[in-house]
């Protein structure tokens, strides 16, 4: 049976544990946000893009690090898939590029969007139809807001989504705190006690849910 570990480090710092086979995305290094530093150790870590809040590498003990890498390519067992997008409504103009992960662990679904900045066009949403679990920006601000939030996820329908890049206690990041985020959204909550996220694909829910997680402080 699939089953992968999903654990939030807080902001969009995730490690992702698939046949012990364990991929960091996005670390950050906690001081520059006021956030707890968390140290882990990877066999790989994904960079989505070049902001000082998303490419602490040095937080990871790695063999690999892949920095906003485009098309398809295996880390052990996942299979994963870097899709273009943008940090802005722009293009790109103002914040750059961003890059979207598909993971694929062992037909388990997941996509890290990012600091995805606008809406996807309808090639992009169409291959994020058929993900089962979607890490999406919600604080506005430097990317997609609450309400363009719910509006990808009403398009896309993953079963699970893990709400990232808001306010925590603490955070030094002028964004929106995440109740912004769940008095918009009309999904179902499934609600942790910690940060650690253990799913099979069984398991999943059949209409999305929102996973929330305690907030990480310092």
């Amino acid at each position: 049976m699939t089953n992968i570990e999903i654990r939030w480090h807080g902001h969009s710092y995730f490690t992702v544990k698939h046949e012990g086979y364990t991929i960091a995305l996005d670390p950050h290094d906690g001081g520059s946000l006021n956030l707890p530093e968390t140290r882990v150790a990877a066999d790989a870590v994904l960079v989505t893009h070049n902001h000082y809040d998303h490419n602490a590498v040095e937080m990871v003990t790695t063999k690999r690090v892949v920095k906003w890498r485009r098309g398809e390519f295996e880390l052990g067992p996942l299979l994963v898939r870097g899709l273009p997008s943008y940090h802005d409504k722009s293009r790109g103009q103002l914040r750059g590029d961003n890059t979207i992960y598909i993971v694929d662990a062992s037909g388990l679904k997941l996509a890290h969007l990012g600091d995805i900045g606008h809406l996807p066009g309808e090639d992009l949403l169409e291959k994020l139809r058929g993900m089962h679990i979607i890490m999406i920006p919600v604080g506005g601000v430097y990317t997609i807001d609450a309400h363009e939030a719910w509006e990808l996820i009403q398009l896309v329908e993953p079963p699970l989504v893990i709400p990232m890049h808001f306010w925590t206690p603490y955070s030094t990041l002028p964004l929106d705190p995440l109740d912004r985020f769940l008095s918009i959204s009309k999904a179902r909550r499934l609600r942790l006690e910690n940060r650690l996220l253990k799913i099979t694909r069984d398991e999943l829910p059949e209409k999305t849910t929102v996973v929330v997680m305690p907030p990480p402080v310092t």
